[in-house]
């Protein structure tokens, strides 16, 4: 009798939990990979969300004649699918072991990601100085900019407080800063994703790649909902 009650109870508890999960429910199991944070909980929407924001613009991409400018897009939503990689991968990590090992991982992505970012703000100056074209203009590219300045302080921050905690005066005093460079890479995340949806806007788009803003917005929406349950506000400190 006391079995049926108890299922019972765990039944009702099933049926009213969120389709997404509650936050932060995603934590990886111990003694598995760090390979299975890419597809664990709600993962599999945010990576749903950003393969088919990258194939949207790579088939844009490909579907034009090439050129130099070409690089510019491939090489930065690569970098965006790089860059929650390295989110999906760390969020679920839970004990010390795992934030190690998860930070070398996090770590790796972000750094691949931050040189392919640089190599495609490279790529769209080189093509701008080479026209006579405007720098920084369009909401596009100012997003873009905030984003690359944002990124460059984020990694200097993630990489020395890890690494070099002395230079926060100790490994105490670098972890208490922690929470902040994990606000400020959800809103890297946010921005990204903004300059992406600003990208279908411009005239190149427009004319050329023809990219919907309404598919890079349902991409970017996935992207979150995969993401934002797996948040634990216990890492913010709160």
């Amino acid at each position: 009798m006391s079995q049926n009650i108890e299922a019972q109870r765990n039944t009702a508890t099933n049926e009213q939990e969120p389709l997404l999960g509650r936050p932060g429910d995603a934590a990886q199991p111990e003694g598995e990979s760090l390979a299975k944070n890419f597809v664990l909980g709600t993962a599999v929407v945010a990576q749903a969300g950003v393969w088919v924001l990258a194939a949207i613009v790579w088939g844009a991409v490909f579907s034009n004649k090439l050129m130099l400018f070409s690089a510019h897009p491939l090489l930065n939503s690569a970098a965006v699918l790089l860059y929650i990689q390295a989110i999906l991968v760390l969020q679920p990590t839970h004990t010390p072991t795992q934030k190690i090992n998860g930070t070398y991982w996090h770590s790796g992505l972000n750094n691949v990601a931050t040189l392919t970012a640089i190599a495609g703000l490279i790529v769209i100056e080189y093509n701008k100085f080479d026209h006579n074209g405007t720098h920084f203009v369009s909401p596009h590219a100012i997003l873009g900019l905030i984003t690359y300045i944002i990124i460059a302080i984020q990694a200097f921050v993630g990489i020395t407080q890890f690494f070099t905690p002395s230079l926060y005066g100790g490994v105490d005093n670098a972890k208490k800063l922690y929470k902040y460079h994990r606000v400020s890479g959800y809103l890297v995340l946010l921005l990204l994703l903004a300059t992406v949806c600003a990208a279908t806007q411009t005239d190149f788009n427009k004319n050329v790649l023809g990219m919907q803003l309404w598919a890079v917005i349902v991409c970017s929406i996935l992207v979150l909902a995969g993401i934002v349950p797996r948040i634990k506000k216990a890492k913010f400190g709160f």
